[in-house]
């Protein structure tokens, strides 16, 4: 992970916070980077996968709408993000308890709501301490730190599978480590403001923000970036579809967490530098780069004749996640009211996740019917009309 020379003006909670994402996303991903291997094995279809991944997601997104909106009525963060890195944490252990598609969704489901309790409030709390001027490279770090958790449980995932046989439900147990440190340093190393603006009405009462009046305070350039972060949903499906594309072009199972690997490196490394870029240049254009890295790493995984080749494709892919996923988070905090951030969060993740569900369902049927290549020929086109939408969207108003 790459730390700049100023990562000591980054405050103290946002590494923090780092530290909790990072530690909670290698648990999660040495779960998930042993799902599509599961799959197989259980003999799941790719349209059940395609449904499970898009609803697991969706669920947190939509949770994220609620848990956004009562931190800005409370005034507080940090305890639902404790609620929701807590949920994550106990739910651990029914995916090596897995026999079934229905236990498998059931995990899923359960994990991702806590996701979607978390997610919102802590995104609008690394704002809350985090000065303006420097919020791109605030949320680059945690991005990256994130990313770097990602790819450390894939990691342990191999290792684990390579000492233990290749037994996945043992390996699976192993995911309760990372979760339980993630826990520690979140009761014991992130503090809140104690003053976060509340939502209130022209009264001054505090009052749940999701009424009309309170949504009509949002500026026009939020909206914009909510229309294109769902453009962007839209061509970029679950990343457990392209480990079963390397998997179909004859990548060992038990190898397959490496593709999550490679996609994760590559995202915690350009994560934090994409993140100080935006406090100094042009938005506009990193979102952009983004979009066309997205094209080239759906062209090179649809026209792949080996899981090798079909490598390349996963590397840019994570190239397109560093440029996009830290820069949009800022770029919301920025455009939303100081006591609506964690409505805005929430508002932006539902319509994300929304779109991400269709997305899944679109890639798992096109690719029971039609094939691998159009799946990936189909996001392609997705990624196309998104950078139509945020071109057309530079010539009309200077909103990054």
């Amino acid at each position: 992970m790459f730390l700049p020379k100023n990562a000591e003006k980054i405050p103290s909670g946002v590494w923090a916070l780092g530290f909790v994402s990072l530690f909670m996303d290698a648990s999660s991903e040495l779960v998930h980077s042993l799902l599509p291997a599961l799959f197989v094995s259980l003999g799941i279809s790719m349209v059940v996968v395609g449904f499970i991944e898009g609803v697991a997601e969706a669920t947190a997104s939509i949770t994220k709408l609620f848990s956004g909106a009562l931190s800005d009525w409370l005034g507080k963060r940090k305890i639902l993000a404790v609620i929701g890195y807590g949920l994550a944490a106990i739910t651990k252990p029914l995916f090596p308890l897995a026999q079934s598609a229905d236990i498998l969704f059931t995990a899923r489901f359960i994990d991702r709501i806590g996701k979607g309790i978390r997610g919102a409030p802590r995104d609008a709390l690394i704002a809350d301490i985090t000065p303006p001027s420097i919020r791109g490279a605030a949320y680059g770090l945690r991005q990256s730190m994130d990313a770097a958790g990602a790819f450390i449980g894939p990691l342990l995932a191999i290792a684990l599978m390579a000492l233990l046989s290749d037994n996945i439900s043992l390996v699976l147990w192993f995911a309760l480590i990372p979760a339980v440190l993630c826990m520690a340093f979140l009761l014991f190393g992130v503090e809140e403001p104690d003053a976060i603006p509340a939502a209130r009405d022209k009264g001054g009462k505090r009052v749940l923000p999701l009424h009309r009046d309170e949504l009509a305070q949002m500026s026009a350039s939020y909206w914009v970036i909510v229309a294109i972060g769902a453009l962007l949903a839209l061509a970029r499906f679950s990343v457990a579809f392209l480990a079963l594309r390397a998997i179909d072009l004859g990548l060992p199972i038990g190898l397959s967490p490496f593709v999550l690997v490679l996609v994760m490196v590559v995202f915690s490394l350009s994560s934090y530098p994409v993140g100080m870029l935006a406090d100094r240049m042009d938005r506009g254009i990193l979102l952009a780069l983004g979009f066309v890295s997205l094209i080239i790493a759906e062209l090179l995984l649809a026209n792949a004749s080996a899981y090798v080749l079909a490598m390349a494709g996963v590397a840019v892919w994570g190239v397109h996640l560093g440029l996009t996923q830290g820069l949009l988070s800022a770029l919301v905090a920025d455009s939303a009211p100081d006591h609506l951030r964690g409505t805005a969060f929430g508002i932006y993740n539902l319509v994300n996740g929304i779109a991400l569900l269709f997305a899944s369902l679109v890639a798992g049927v096109v690719w029971q019917v039609l094939g691998a290549s159009m799946t990936f020929y189909v996001g392609a086109a997705f990624a196309g009309a998104a950078l139509l939408f945020l071109l057309v969207s530079f010539r009309s108003r200077h909103w990054v």
